[in-house]
């Protein structure tokens, strides 16, 4: 059985920096309700769930094998409760590394085919969207019982992977086992240790880690967006948005995650068994518009660099720079899920990291990480892959693909959402911007990149759209309710 179902990139994530109990503050609250209303989707959860949840949450199952003695932390964005992964890294003796990641054990708490489970199936993962989330999970469970905060005892799937100097991983298994956090850092707070070279050792062997699975990555092909976030602060009767850009540490801790994945998949491969997440090769006429699409921004990419060196020499501080990393998401487009149970399928690379991947770090968010965690302790303790994820594998990647669909439709819709609050006071202003996408068909209409505030939104003009170019726009619709926005070139 081999099931292969594709979904979409999603947007970047808008997060609330600032927040109050303003005007705008309620008019983001009220939009956001009723995306969720046009959605069909809601933070709350049926009766029966919520008592499934609090009586899990009351009586985790608890493994014997007892690894508190683990000196683990969490890295996260700050205010998330929600905590999925906790790592703890060492050098070894002969220069090497050794990672201890522990992910959250749903399995503790969650039973195939109760209340708990039939609605995680139904939502199949959480949605995230300036400060409206919708959980996969209660959060009795997804920020309490069940998250890897710190100071308390835990469920949890311990992976431990040696690593040599260089950074390639040697061996990896995983094994159920109680853990216990000692600390919760923000990327802000654990980027200004690692910079004053203070706090726990794992950081420090973090920023030698982190760049050498960079440097890894760089070697086999394989790329990683440095999309920026978008921060919006809704305070009194303003909005603002702003781009933020990833800090080293950020992208050293996706690292270990993305490691974590890349041994995961290597077990599921070898014993024919599980849940895989791809993307398909790019195609020769797709890198050729992705040239063009450089030259018109007046960007460098000499037809000899490879399209992953291009990749990296593109900084999401400047404008331009910005505007190719949004075109450059087409390409991870049509990334999706296989689930196989015996031969292997044909497809199960993905292309944008250029290796096998599964998708394992994140149980309390996506569905899929449960199934694929359980397929891996099977393996390394030797032991027959249980029934029910057997059982589930082959409805997964539809079931995953649709929550994927899900989930860029809500981040889109509240993205256009913010950008409306943003801009309802500046119609009839001007703003100067890039034309970073023309429509081919219709070469009058098209996106364009504004740095401030940070927009990306549609434009239409009387004559066809100059790519890659400058502009200077005029707003002549930021309507809230309606979730829209309109500019014209000036």
């Amino acid at each position: 059985m081999v099931a292969i179902v594709p979904s979409m990139s999603s947007h970047p994530v808008v997060r609330v920096r600032a927040y109050d109990d303003g005007v705008s503050a309620r008019t983001l609250a009220a939009g956001v309700r009723q995306v969720q209303a046009d959605l069909g989707v809601t933070p709350d959860f049926p009766a029966d769930v919520e008592e499934a949840a609090r009586a899990a949450a009351a009586s985790p199952r608890l493994p014997d094998n007892d690894r508190t003695d683990v000196e683990l932390l969490t890295i996260d964005p700050a205010g998330s409760e929600d905590l999925d992964q906790a790592m703890h890294l060492a050098r070894t003796p002969d220069g090497g590394f050794l990672v201890h990641y522990a992910i959250a054990d749903v399995a503790a708490f969650v039973t195939p085919g109760d209340p708990v489970d039939r609605e995680a199936h139904r939502r199949g993962q959480t949605l995230y969207g300036a400060e409206a989330t919708v959980p996969l999970y209660p959060t009795v469970l997804s920020e309490g019982a069940a998250s890897l905060l710190p100071g308390v005892d835990r469920p949890a799937l311990l992976w431990t992977i040696r690593m040599t100097a260089e950074g390639e991983r040697v061996d990896a298994v995983v094994e159920r086992a109680r853990v216990r956090s000692r600390q919760r850092l923000s990327y802000e707070r654990a980027q200004a240790l690692v910079e004053a070279g203070a706090g726990p050792s794992t950081l420090a062997v973090l920023a030698d880690l982190g760049p050498l699975r960079m440097a890894r990555e760089a070697a086999r092909g394989g790329i990683s967006l440095p999309l920026p976030e978008q921060d919006v602060d809704v305070v009194g009767d303003r909005w603002r948005l702003e781009h933020r850009t990833r800090l080293p540490v950020e992208e050293w801790n996706a690292q270990v995650s993305l490691l974590t994945g890349f041994a995961a998949a290597a077990m599921m491969i070898y014993a024919g068994v599980g849940l895989l997440r791809t993307l398909p090769d790019r195609d020769a006429g797709e890198v050729q518009r992705l040239h063009r699409g450089a030259r018109a921004l007046g960007l460098d990419w000499p037809a000899e660099m490879l399209f992953p060196d291009f990749v990296r020499t593109l900084d999401p501080a400047r404008p331009r720079d910005v505007a190719m990393l949004m075109d450059l998401t087409r390409v991870l487009r049509g990334a999706g899920y296989v689930a196989f149970d015996g031969d292997v399928p044909a497809q199960a690379r993905h292309a944008g990291l250029a290796t096998e991947y599964a998708h394992v770090t994140a149980p309390l968010r996506r569905l899929g990480d449960r199934y694929a965690g359980e397929v891996c302790l099977s393996l390394c303790a030797d032991e027959p892959v249980p029934a029910w994820v057997h059982a589930a594998l082959p409805g997964l990647p539809g079931t995953l693909a649709a929550s994927g669909r899900r989930a860029v439709a809500y981040e889109r819709a509240v993205l256009d959402l913010v950008e409306a609050g943003v801009l309802a006071r500046s119609v009839g202003e001007t703003f100067s911007g890039f034309v970073v996408e023309r429509d081919e068909e219709r070469p009058t209409r098209g996106h364009v990149v504004i740095s401030e505030p940070a927009v990306q939104t549609a434009v239409t003009a009387e004559h066809p759209l100059p790519l890659g170019e400058r502009v200077t726009l005029r707003l002549v619709e930021a309507d809230v309710e309606a979730r829209r926005v309109r500019f014209e070139l000036a």
